[in-house]
């Protein structure tokens, strides 16, 4: 509301309306620090890898539709003389490579940002995958131990188990 007044009222006012503007902008940053603060959003990380993941993921499906739009358009000069068909066919193949781009970028990104997660999370998928085999409840045990410990870098661990009723 303030930029329209800024750009339509008379001077005395348009310069108030712009100081309006910029100290509503200059307070930007200071709300996300407070947000942070009082909703205790340290994870900031995890947020920024995934604005991360979706601007690039974003970024490689434009281009994905554009280099496919033109390349279809090119092809399809001779056959059709509008540009429709190649829109839609751009459109079709960006819409189809999206989800698989987009796990793809993800899991790059986790991996920079994110190491100790991405790592914990693969140990732990290697384990489960493990004990299948295995019989001996011991062995299953400290592997567990292992893996836990390991992931985590726990000082003590320990695994408490329920008796079997007969």
């Amino acid at each position: 509301m303030t930029v329209l007044g800024a750009g339509v009222l008379p001077p005395p006012a348009n310069d108030v309306s712009w100081t309006l503007v910029f100290v509503a902008l200059s307070l930007v940053p200071v709300t996300i620090a407070v947000a942070i603060l009082r909703y205790r959003l340290y994870d900031l990380d995890r947020l920024i890898s995934r604005t991360v993941g979706w601007g690039v993921s974003k970024a490689a499906v434009m281009l994905l539709f554009v280099v496919g739009l033109a390349a279809l358009q090119t092809l399809l000069a001779g056959l059709t003389q509008g540009a429709t068909v190649a829109v839609a066919g751009s459109t079709l193949a960006a819409l189809a490579a999206f989800q698989p781009l987009r796990r793809r970028v993800q899991t790059v990104v986790d991996r920079r940002f994110d190491r100790a997660r991405y790592d914990g999370a693969r140990t732990a998928t290697a384990f489960a995958h493990r004990p299948r085999g295995e019989v001996e409840l011991d062995a299953v045990r400290g592997g567990l131990i292992a893996t836990t410990a390991g992931m985590l870098r726990l000082a003590r661990t320990g695994v408490w188990l329920r008796a079997r009723k007969r």
